[in-house]
């Protein structure tokens, strides 16, 4: 995949970072979201900056998603994860009421590598597209501690990375991409990742910590 190239590096001062980012837990509240298939707001604790989810599970539809949509965009935050759990950042989340969130959006990755509990695939690992492309070169911290994550979006190219390190690099609708949609996982989901724009989605699948959450448009 490479090193990032030096405009990648170019880091903005820290004024216009400041100008330029809207922090997504400002002033310790969840104004800034919502439930993806419900009205009232369950299954997420918000203390201190930290946002916990309870452990809900993958079809239990207690997901978390913005209010705004967003299209070309760089999304920051701090996570860590409980033992043997998992969960994922999606990004381009339609709303359609009938889908899983997860049917709809690409998903980074968030889990427990080490202590997950079956054999997992590269593309399931922590920090990849979700059963799509398997990271590279990617370095979780043990469970319990911070991982961060960022995720930049100027499509069609996608970049996840994770502690720092760029470990997934993807191009959103190119051959590669569909000859993967088409052999894996979703190949039998038509409206898989198809949105250009839309929400940020927390899972609550699994018990995890977020914070620091941050995001500026591209």
């Amino acid at each position: 995949m490479g090193e990032a190239t030096a405009q990648e590096q170019v880091t903005q001062p820290a004024e216009a970072i400041d100008e330029d980012w809207t922090d997504l837990l400002a002033g310790n509240t969840l104004d800034h979201w919502q439930m993806y298939s419900q009205d009232e707001l369950e299954g997420w604790e918000l203390v201190n900056g930290e946002l916990r989810a309870s452990g809900a599970g993958w079809d239990a539809e207690k997901d978390l998603i913005t209010k705004n949509d967003y299209a070309d965009f760089e999304l920051e935050l701090e996570w860590k994860i409980e033992p043997g759990h998992s969960s994922g950042i999606f990004y381009l989340v339609p709303r359609d009421g009938v889908h899983q969130i997860y049917e709809l959006a690409p998903e980074y990755q968030v889990m427990d590598d080490a202590g997950w509990d079956s054999p997992l695939e590269p593309n399931q690992l922590t920090a990849g597209n979700y059963a799509m492309h398997a990271p590279e070169g990617a370095g979780p911290r043990p469970v319990g501690e911070w991982n961060t994550t960022r995720i930049v979006v100027r499509q069609p190219r996608v970049e996840h990375w994770l502690n720092g390190t760029k470990v997934v690099d993807y191009e959103l609708g190119s051959e590669d991409w569909k000859a993967r949609k088409a052999a894996g996982k979703w190949a039998e989901v038509d409206d898989y990742a198809l949105a250009n724009s839309g929400r940020i989605g927390l899972q609550n699948a699994g018990e995890v910590t977020y914070r620091n959450i941050r995001i500026r448009e591209l």
